[in-house]
């Protein structure tokens, strides 16, 4: 059974990260390069150490109902926001890396009062306790499902996941239809190209302008997935240093909004406080499980901004009984943070199909 779950941090724990805040070094911007800006490290260090109010965070996300489960064997935390309407199918939703459950919690607030919804820590992510096994999509959907069915009591359930978690969730659609009765996703699935399936002009060339980002958006994925430890032992360390890796993370990815300085503090905090940032590399660094099942569950799509140019033919090849689709006219990378009610509206239209 589960039980309640507190993450108050001391008031040593607080001012020794005061004490590394006012020791941490800025350093001189490289002419030309990529990364961090210098004067938003700045800026956000200054106001780490200097104005952000944790207690007033750390009290905001504890007015919800916090909880700790195992679930084959691995402590899994997760907040559960009850008051559903009878008859009305929970949702569970899947965060990514860097981010925590606290980004998913905007989109549940927008379904407060019209779905149960449960958000997990994905294992190795803040107090949840990483895997003895590789982590998988596989792995972690197994998990979710005892979760939600053996745990929570839910006989059918929809999903919905981010970045990491959108393999969660296509793996629990797909691997679990028995409880699963529909999946929302904004982060849709990359199967074909997975599954080595042929693919048309728009297809390629989707995948090619992909690509030709990687180099230099994705070497933090290459020094996660090559150097973990390494990389762990630095950010560990280091304040500033684990400020600068997911900051830069969290800001480029946003949309032209960009996001709250308070917001990036908040994740970075989290992940300060629970010495998680080198067990969230896992999915990175782990080895094992093959290309996302084909989903045969309704399924709504609605494209994250960053993938605008994604064809709807490839939701229609993974996801076979596509309800509907549609590219998502403002935000980023973070749907549930930076456009919740726009994705409540799909998860809550799908819900009515799917219930």
């Amino acid at each position: 059974m589960s039980e309640p779950f507190t993450f108050r941090a001391s008031d040593d724990e607080l001012e020794r990260l005061r004490r590394r805040l006012d020791e941490s070094i800025v350093p001189d911007p490289t002419p030309g390069a990529h990364g961090m800006p210098m004067p938003t490290l700045q800026r956000l260090l200054d106001r780490w150490r200097d104005d952000f109010d944790w207690r007033a965070v750390e009290a905001r996300l504890l007015a919800h109902d916090h909880r700790v489960a195992t679930i084959e064997g691995t402590r899994i935390h997760f907040v559960h926001l009850r008051g559903g309407q009878p008859g009305r199918l929970p949702i569970v939703l899947s965060h990514g890396w860097p981010y925590s459950f606290a980004e998913m919690l905007p989109l549940a607030e927008a379904l407060r009062g019209e779905l149960d919804v449960v958000v997990p820590s994905l294992p190795g992510f803040g107090w949840s306790e990483p895997l003895a096994e590789p982590f998988t999509d596989e792995a972690v959907a197994r998990r979710w499902r005892a979760l939600m069915v053996d745990e929570l009591g839910y006989d059918r359930f929809l999903t919905y996941g981010e970045d990491v978690g959108t393999g969660v969730s296509d793996w629990l659609a797909g691997g679990h239809p028995d409880v699963v009765a529909g999946l929302v996703a904004t982060h849709a699935s990359f199967g074909v190209r997975d599954r080595g399936e042929p693919m048309d002009a728009a297809e390629t060339a989707f995948f090619a302008r992909m690509a030709a980002e990687g180099p230099l958006a994705g070497g933090y994925a290459h020094q996660q997935g090559s150097r973990p430890d390494t990389t762990a032992a630095a950010l560990l360390d280091s304040p500033i240093g684990l400020l600068a890796w997911v900051g830069e993370k969290l800001l480029e990815w946003a949309g032209d909004d960009g996001l709250a300085d308070d917001v990036v503090l908040t994740t970075v905090t989290l992940s300060w406080l629970s010495r998680s940032i080198g067990t969230s590399f896992r999915p990175y660094s782990d080895s094992g499980g093959g290309p996302h099942p084909l989903v045969d569950v309704p399924v709504a799509v609605r494209v994250q901004r960053r993938e605008r140019d994604y064809p709807r033919s490839l939701a229609e090849r993974s996801y076979r009984d596509l309800r509907s689709y549609s590219v998502l006219e403002r935000g980023g990378h973070f749907p549930a943070l930076e456009t919740p009610d726009e994705v409540a509206a799909a998860v809550l239209e799908l819900e009515a199909l799917a219930r």
